[in-house]
């Protein structure tokens, strides 16, 4: 079961996916796992999820929107084979353990602990396989104060001041993406990456870790140093920007607001001259340079705010683009859906489901000569019987499996793998 191999326009000779070959298990839930594996399988990586036989991954449960699924599920596990197994039972452990036995790498994002408890640590795992790469995603790390403390995106985003730079001056809020949860699937992703770059050229796998709390606080970037320089946490700026100006969304007089970004000051007086019609701007000492703009930049607002709400926004979009200067309108979620730019470059693919088809959007990285895959999201536990069969598991053990499924009374099946997947 290669993944699929496609072929690069106008040559007869198929494009090798950058992980063809490589076999993923994945002990996962949720988001942060979920979507480092699936962009593994965007790779072409064959990417096993193992789930319960009762309700599978919880995500699949969030909400109903899709045809009946769950938007997260769809958005996260395209591409990859569903394997229920029970287990808190012996057999369902066992089989588990020949999938891994067959694997290049293994992610888990269980309760902290759980893994090891079911004997899926990392450091037996990487004893009985050297080759192996396994991942442990948790939401604080491992040891610690914070280590056995359950954790969820917006508890995190908290932990790590995210929410306390996001928002309005007079309320903070969490970010309307999971933020915390994307940190850390896509520092699992390229640390996975990193291992296998590594283990091609010394055989060896490796064992890594990522938190959700590290990976968030790497990603406050600018102002964990604005706070050591200052003393004090930057203040909440909606959709201003704490270090330059003029840097916001300001009204037109028919439609959405116009976001401006002013980065320097050759902009500044560019952006003074050509678009305000206010050159004498440009060499004020209360405006000509970032600095003072900042600090005086609730009369800077005002000023910029009362000239485009007299225009159209055509008009403020055509000026801005003859002065050079970057802009956006504020689009919301079903603009995205219909953006010309994705459109244009020819972003969006049909996604198989249980429930249908679906659009889905690319892998924003591109590879020349590749199409990535653009895999079905699987039904639970969909691949069990052919997975099982792989590993050697005899016909009637996987049909007691089955039924077993079928009666709502799931139960792994007890029987020793004789062919570990390759």
């Amino acid at each position: 079961m290669d993944p699929q191999q496609p072929t690069v326009p106008g040559a007869g000779e198929p494009a090798p996916l950058p992980l063809a070959g490589v076999t993923v298990v994945a002990l996962e839930q949720a988001v942060a796992a979920p979507l480092a594996t699936r962009h593994l399988a965007d790779l072409g990586a064959r990417v096993v999820k193992v789930e319960r036989p009762q309700g599978g991954d919880f995500a699949r449960g969030y909400d109903a929107s899709i045809k009946g699924l769950s938007s997260h599920f769809v958005w996260l596990n395209r591409g990859k084979q569903s394997v229920a197994l029970d287990l808190k039972t012996p057999g369902g452990r066992e089989a588990l353990a020949a999938l891994v036995a067959g694997a290049d790498v293994f992610v888990q994002n269980l309760a902290p602990g759980a893994a090891g408890r079911l004997g899926f640590g990392a450091a037996d795992l990487r004893a009985r396989h050297p080759r192996l790469v396994t991942v442990d995603m948790s939401g604080y790390g491992g040891d610690g104060p914070y280590g056995n403390r359950r954790a969820y995106d917006m508890l995190v985003q908290c932990e790590a001041a995210l929410v306390s730079v996001t928002g309005w001056p007079d309320r903070p809020a969490k970010t309307g993406i999971p933020a915390s949860d994307i940190a850390a699937g896509m520092y699992a992703l390229s640390s996975v990456l990193a291992a296998l770059l590594r283990r091609a050229s010394t055989g060896l796998g490796a064992q890594l870790e990522v938190s959700m709390l590290e990976a968030t606080g790497e990603w406050m970037g600018f102002h964990l140093y604005f706070a050591q320089g200052t003393g004090h946490a930057p203040d909440r700026m909606g959709l201003s920007h704490a270090s330059v100006a003029p840097y916001d969304a300001f009204p037109t007089a028919d439609g959405p607001d116009v976001m401006i970004g002013v980065q320097n000051d050759r902009e500044w007086a560019r952006f003074a001259t050509d678009v305000l019609g206010r050159p004498h701007l440009a060499t004020d000492p209360a405006w000509a340079t970032n600095e003072a703009r900042v600090r005086n930049r609730a009369g800077l607002n005002a000023v910029v705010a009362g000239i485009t709400s007299t225009r159209d926004g055509r008009s403020i979009e055509a000026a801005l683009e003859g002065a050079g200067i970057a802009y956006a309108r504020l689009g919301d979620v079903t603009d995205l859906l219909s953006h010309p730019q994705l459109a244009h470059r020819g972003r969006w693919r049909p996604v198989q489901t249980p429930a249908g088809v679906v659009r889905g959007l690319l892998p924003p990285f591109t590879i020349a000569g590749v199409e990535l895959p653009m895999g079905p999201v699987p039904a639970l536990g969909e691949h069990t019987e052919v997975v099982l069969r792989e590993l050697g598991f005899p016909a009637e053990r996987i049909a007691a499996l089955r039924a077993g499924e079928a009666t709502g009374a799931p139960r792994a099946v007890g029987v020793r793998a004789a062919a570990p997947v390759a």
